[in-house]
């Protein structure tokens, strides 16, 4: 596999040169895996293996003669044969993706003098054009949130062993820029060899699920590699920009081990399991950087003077070795780890890895921590030291003020229905109420109140709760007790799936205040505090309509305003992109985000001493919010971002954007200068009256479109089982939750994850784009403008965002690769009618792109995007023919472990090769 790059030709010798060490790069490695498979394999394998590259890219140069002879050859591999293609391919993909990332980095260190969008660097060029000043924007920061969450939605389909030497092979590329003659480079390429070898000879899928702690455990590692570091680094530049400190505004958030929601694998244990070892990542991290900040302060007091505090410091410290007499640093960081020894210890119940004292006594807060790193630093302020105190000692305060003793949020989540079933257990037990669910929605609401304002607790000791109802009371309790223990951030919202009525907040309210989250009674003025934030989630269209008159009533009842005033003043609304986009396909989900975004904005701006902060539910793919970010928060309305923003990183997503240090580091910025703008450039202005009432016009049609498919078209599930690999994605072992809430085949019951994965490895991504077309057609032809329509392109930044999303996701659909999916469809009349329905609204969708941007080529706007994804079509399309071939041997009984290993791996490699799973 010599890694041929197909003719993409670049306009000018510039552009060539600017592409040529990702070109050499990805031969390289190419090169590297064919020959690691000619000594593995064979000869005659890897000719074989040529043999398919040579008329993958033939066909997709249009030669028809080359698509008979793929489909031949591909056909008539044995099970073994084509599972050492779908290998061999679907490494050549994770390889591509290695120089793909080097190779951005390059570009990056090439262009470090430049403005780039989505940099700090654009941010405060714009903000100084708008003549807004440091201390307006410090002000700003002083009230702002902004937090990337991981979330426990697992999409990412490789393995801990596979990430880890694709990290020692981007290393080595990197290393290799910096080689030295002939005999550097051979041993770089022998190295590199090495970790190729190793990767073919790895198992490439999991042969159990993850569980609960694994995810966890995986979700850790992004902290060691790039949050903790990276972060205060960010911060810094932040300062230095500002010419004063900036408020710790950023933080991390988690769902890893509290997201409850159709998952019966998380329960009180794994939230404290999640906490847990949390805490340990970074108080270890710290303890690391004491001991490192230690050996760098060697300062004697008989060269430079020290502060008092800083001797009072050392003398308390427990160290009395005579050869650090004069060192009072170096015996200060001493004591300072001796008491996070301490703090590790009661906290997690785990060591520290070296000991110069005894664990000393545990730091109550991270405060007190704080508070004696202050000391050391205002000892070398005072005494010519400032130098050593502006690396890694900034750092670690600053990421004391970031990470606490708990380094992340962790939220709760579960789903409204649990919530009710668990009171309706507790009333019914003690006689309140026999039946809580039958009762109509404002006997509920009267109910709660009530039992809100009563002091006393719900269960009685004499009685026996179900397993269901005594795991949701656990988790709560532990979170209060985790609370206690680690301090307030440490959980901090609960998050309420499938929000449609005010009573779903109020169930939440009483659990909380029945497992001690809850002070004080609800019409207490003086007293009661909610510990946890009440967080509605809207998910589906109909709940998105609903979300401010949701949040009006439940801000209208008795006491409510004022609680939620003393509980901290800030109401956080999550809105849900998957099942929205599923429920009403890809247009009308971001309008229906878009309107309730706005509505509950201009709702908080009339309650006085609340504000509002948006969590954006967002996926990976773009028909689950995916997307760059930093286009989708510019893109946001006017007004509703105000420096408050949380939004989900998932799946393969987290290792994408932060399992590269410097591409972490940019990812990260890029959510910094983004809210910045959004916050401090928004002129507040909506958009004209014609492009809402365009947009609504749209929607409506699109919607129509697209549930005309999924839901009213006969047989469209059967079609969908058949036509992607929907079943065999449960077998992957992706992650610790089933792929479906309840156990039908409907789509309503479908995770949104399994939904736009099984439409993206059948290269349709139907998620991402459907309806648009037909929106578009019905629009003109009921006297709507195109002109129109090209101005709200222009001129609107949802609007542009929205489609020049839809053209990357379009730009990765194969409509060719597609129809040998369909003909996995036993019943040839269904998939010939939704196939063509398919098809049809595709050619409407690709000629109203063209009418509006002006553009007839994909990805026009994006020719390093359009380049990748050229350059890996020949590799990917092997692995699509591949599998649709190897799923039709196995739904036709034969069931060669072969042939399942065959069809998991090509999922993992089409993933690969796209970049997008879930």
């Amino acid at each position: 596999m010599n890694g041929d790059i197909i003719d993409t030709a670049p306009e000018n010798e510039a552009e060539i040169a600017k592409l040529a060490p990702l070109f050499a790069d990805i031969r390289l490695l190419g090169q590297i895996l064919g020959e690691t498979v000619r000594q593995q394999e064979g000869e005659e394998v890897y000719r074989r293996i040529e043999r398919i590259r040579r008329l993958s890219v033939a066909e997709l140069r249009g030669r028809a003669e080359a698509a008979a002879d793929l489909d031949a050859i591909l056909r008539g591999l044995s099970n073994d044969e084509a599972v050492i293609v779908v290998r061999a391919f679907t490494y050549f993909s994770h390889l591509a993706n290695i120089a793909e990332d080097r190779h951005f980095l390059r570009r990056r260190a090439a262009h470090a003098g430049d403005v780039q969008p989505g940099s700090l660097d654009h941010a405060f060029a714009r903000l100084d054009r708008a003549g807004v000043t440091a201390e307006t924007i410090g002000a700003a920061l002083a009230d702002a949130y902004v937090s990337p969450v991981l979330t426990a939605h697992p999409t990412e389909v490789q393995r801990r062993s596979t990430l880890d030497a694709e990290t020692d092979i981007s290393d080595l590329l990197h290393q290799r820029e910096h080689c030295h003659g002939e005999a550097d480079l051979a041993e770089n390429e022998s190295h590199l060899a090495e970790r190729v070898t190793q990767l073919w000879q790895t198992r490439i899928i999991r042969t159990a699920s993850l569980t609960v702690h694994d995810e966890i455990e995986n979700a850790l590692l992004y902290y060691r590699s790039t949050f903790l570091k990276q972060i205060p680094k960010l911060y810094a530049e932040l300062d230095r920009r500002l010419g004063a400190p900036a408020p710790s505004f950023f933080r991390m958030g988690n769902w890893i081990g509290g997201d409850r929601d159709g998952n019966p694998n998380v329960r009180a244990d794994t939230l404290e399991d999640s906490v847990r070892l949390h805490s340990e990542t970074v108080l270890r991290h710290y303890l690391a950087e004491v001991h490192r900040l230690g050996g760098e302060l060697s300062i004697s007091d008989l060269v430079t003077p020290c502060s008092d505090a800083l001797k009072a410091l050392a003398e308390g410290s427990g160290d009395h070795n005579p050869h650090r007499d004069d060192e009072f640093y170096r015996r200060a960081l001493i004591g300072v780890y001796a008491r996070l020894a301490g703090t590790l210890r009661a906290l997690t119940g785990a060591e520290a890895m070296r000991h110069a004292a005894a664990p000393g006594e545990p730091y109550a807060r991270p405060d007190n921590f704080r508070n004696d790193l202050l000391i050391i630093r205002e000892s070398l302020d005072a005494h010519h030291g400032r130098a050593l105190a502006a690396g890694r000692l900034a750092a670690l305060i600053r990421a004391v003020d970031v990470f606490g003793f708990h380094m992340a949020t962790t939220d709760l989540r579960q789903s409204s229905d649990r919530h009710e079933a668990t009171l309706a257990e507790l009333f019914a037990a003690v006689r309140i109420e026999p039946d809580y669910s039958a009762l109509p929605e404002p006997k509920k609401v009267e109910l709660l109140l009530r039992l809100l304002a009563d002091p006393r607790p719900l269960r009685a000791p004499d009685r026996e709760y179900s397993a269901d109802c005594v795991a949701e009371l656990a988790v709560l309790e532990t979170a209060r007790r985790l609370r206690e223990k680690l301090g307030a951030g440490v959980i901090r919202h609960a998050i309420i799936s499938h929000t449609e009525s005010v009573s779903d907040l109020l169930e939440l309210m009483l659990l909380q205040k029945e497992c001690g989250l809850l002070h004080g009674a609800l019409h207490d003025s003086e007293q009661a505090i909610l510990g946890l934030i009440v967080t509605p989630l809207f998910e589906t269209i109909e709940d998105l309509r609903a979300a401010e008159t949701i949040m009006r009533e439940f801000y209208a009842l008795p006491g409510m305003a004022a609680l939620m005033r003393r509980s901290g003043g800030v109401q956080d609304v999550m809105l849900g992109y998957s099942d929205s986009n599923k429920d009403g396909g890809y247009l009308t989900s971001n309008w229906e985000l878009y309107r309730a975004s706005t509505a509950l904005a201009a709702l908080f701006d009339s309650l006085e001493g609340m504000s509002l902060r948006l969590f954006h539910g967002r996926g990976g793919a773009v028909g689950r919010g995916g997307g760059p970010s930093y286009q989708a928060i510019l893109a946001q309305p006017p007004g509703t971002v105000r420096g408050q923003i949380r939004l989900t990183e998932q799946g393969e997503v987290i290792n994408a954007k932060y399992a590269n240090p410097e591409i972490g580091r940019r990812n990260l910025e890029t959510l910094m200068a983004a809210d910045l703008e959004a916050t401090l450039l928004s002129d507040g202005q909506r958009p004209p009256t014609e492009f809402l009432d365009a947009a609504a016009t749209l929607s409506e049609a699109s919607m129509r479109a697209y549930r005309a498919l999924v839901y009213d078209t006969p047989g469209f599930v059967d079609y969908f089982y058949a036509a992607t690999p929907i079943a065999e994605i449960a077998e992957l072992n992706i992650g610790s939750r089933p792929a479906s809430r309840k156990a039908t085949r409907k789509i309503e019951d479908l995770r949104a994850i399994p939904w736009g994965f099984s439409w993206g490895q059948s290269r349709v991504t139907l998620p991402g784009w459907y309806g648009f077309g037909a929106a578009v057609e019905t629009f003109v032809a009921q006297g709507g403008s195109a002109e129109l329509l090209q101005r709200m392109h222009r001129e609107w930044p949802f609007f542009r965002t929205l489609l020049s999303n839809m053209d990357m996701v379009l730009a990765k659909a194969d409509f060719s690769i597609a129809q040998s999916y369909a003909g996995l469809v036993p019943d040839r009349a269904l998939a010939k009618t939704i196939f063509s329905a398919i098809e049809a609204e595709a050619r409407r969708t690709f000629g109203a792109l063209e009418t509006i941007t002006g553009e007839n080529n994909r990805l026009a706007d994006n020719p390093a995007l359009a380049r990748s994804i050229a350059h890996r079509f020949p590799y990917i399309a092997p692995l699509n023919y591949l599998q649709a071939e190897l799923l039709r041997r196995w739904r036709g009984g034969d069931h060669d472990r072969k042939v399942r290993i065959g069809i998991l791996v090509a999922i993992n490699g089409i993933a690969a090769g796209l970049r997008n799973t879930g």
